[in-house]
């Protein structure tokens, strides 16, 4: 005798979009959301990680860049 199989039923789409909006809820009541100060102070931050990376590659595109220069006259002569 074969197995019959039974195929286990979804929701109705209506209430499985429903289940979904109620759960993406419950987690948003989940976070914990940071203070004015702290996103200040992490904004700060940022602009000084952003500030230092830029001189940095500033510095290495100019030394480079001379460097080539160099190298340019040095071929040439």
């Amino acid at each position: 005798m074969a197995k019959e199989k039974t195929a286990a039923k979804k929701p109705n789409v209506f209430k499985r979009i429903g289940s979904y909006f109620r759960d993406v809820f419950g987690e948003i009541k989940k976070i914990t959301w940071p203070t004015p100060k702290s996103t200040f102070k992490n904004t700060g931050i940022v602009l000084v990680a952003m500030l230092v990376v830029g001189v940095v590659i500033f510095g290495l595109d100019t030394g480079l860049h001379y460097l080539f220069g160099l190298v340019m006259n040095l071929a040439g002569n």
